[in-house]
């Protein structure tokens, strides 16, 4: 097995730690504490192709690879997960629009997003619907060539800031089983009868805007349905191996900034007349979090690398990649504090940032808990 980057990813690699170093750390705190999206910072990371990282080249896009797109997630969220996070969920709901849309669809939605002109979404989760996909109860109903839509979406991101949005509907209430009665609508925010209330008050990814979106009789054209009618779920789950590769990589991230912050730290700080990177107790817990890091990394590339060549392994690999890389997140989170002491308790140092943005990847593109259902039906031979 090899487990060397090639030249390219390696550049990859260190011009978005770069970018993130020199445009993301130094206005890091001043958007997690304003929850404000930065706008400027997007603009910056089209110039750069990060924006339309897995949009196909000839849409715009830069076309790479699941590893490569996990590398640049992990380079990011190593340093700000918030603005990182914005960056790389311009494109929320494109996998769906490549993969099942229509040319036009294609050039409309992706092009402009990949060009850094506009940010796209993707609506599923409700208020009453977190883990349980199949109980959205959002309506889109057909009149004459326009779909009607009615309902809410909880907890959506980029939902204020979005150009459009790739929304889960019901679309055949009479469906014979739960799955096959949904479909994927495209909906522009400009359209009456849409409304985005923005969420504050998060615990962390204070930069990333979050919304409840409302739908009041929204009307779309018939063109905006996303591939087949009622094949809305069935084509949501052929993208979750991809999508919790990528959170998987944002743990990655997260782990390896709370490595770097408790390194540094443990480095300048003294006590007793000496460093406290001479203590055992604190090389003991540096030596965890790097190693439970670098295990976090090998599976969430090994997960990675099965999106592109489509292994059979996939679906396991990929919810163990969440879960694992998710739990280190938190844990290393914690130990930077830990490490930090009082200091950790405050926004002077990045760490307590870091606490606070690490708790989100054990919950969103499902949780601890659903990854841990996966594993197991994978390991059991059984379906949904």
């Amino acid at each position: 097995m090899d487990f060397e980057l090639t030249k390219e990813q390696q550049a990859i690699r260190d011009e978005v730690r770069k970018f993130a170093e020199n445009e993301v750390a130094p206005i890091a705190k001043e958007y997690d504490q304003k929850e404000e999206y930065p706008w400027e910072i997007i603009d910056k990371a089209a110039e750069m192709g990060l924006t339309g990282a897995n949009i196909p080249i000839e849409y715009g896009g830069a076309g790479y690879s699941p590893l490569e797109v996990a590398i640049i997630v992990e380079e990011l969220f190593a340093v700000d997960a918030g603005i990182g996070l914005c960056i790389t969920s311009t494109a929320f709901g494109g996998d769906a629009i490549r993969e099942f849309g229509t040319e036009e669809q294609k050039n409309e939605y992706l092009t402009p997003v990949a060009e850094g002109e506009a940010v796209m979404g993707t609506a599923i989760s409700e208020p009453d619907t977190g883990s349980d996909v199949s109980s959205v109860s959002t309506t889109a109903e057909k009149d004459g060539d326009e779909w009607v839509v009615n309902g809410n979406k909880m907890w959506i991101t980029n939902g204020t800031v979005g150009d459009f949005f790739v929304v889960m509907c019901k679309t055949n209430p009479e469906a014979e089983d739960r799955y096959s009665g949904f479909s994927q609508i495209i909906v522009e925010s400009d359209r009456d009868g849409f409304e985005a209330d923005k969420i504050t008050g998060k615990l962390g990814i204070r930069a990333s805007d979050t919304a409840e979106l409302i739908f009041d009789d929204v009307r779309v054209p018939e063109e905006n349905l996303v591939g087949t009618r009622g094949m809305g779920f069935l084509q949501l789950m052929q993208f979750f191996d991809e999508t919790r590769t990528a959170v998987a990589a944002q743990g990655v991230g997260i782990a390896k900034g709370a490595c770097e912050q408790a390194l540094s730290y443990a480095e300048e700080r003294e006590q007793f007349g000496r460093s406290i990177s001479d203590f055992q107790a604190i090389q003991h817990k540096l030596a965890d979090m790097h190693t439970k890091t670098e295990a976090a990394r090998n599976l969430t590339y090994k997960s990675a690398w099965s999106v592109a060549n489509e292994d059979g392994q996939l679906t396991q690999l990929a919810s163990m990649a969440k879960e694992f890389s998710s739990r280190i997140a938190v844990e290393c989170a914690d130990e930077a504090v830990q490490i930090h002491g009082g200091s950790g308790y405050v926004n002077d140092f990045d760490a307590e940032r870091f606490y606070r943005d690490a708790k989100i990847t054990q919950i969103y593109e499902g949780t601890t808990e659903i990854q841990k259902n996966i594993i197991a039906r994978e390991l059991l031979g059984k379906g949904f």
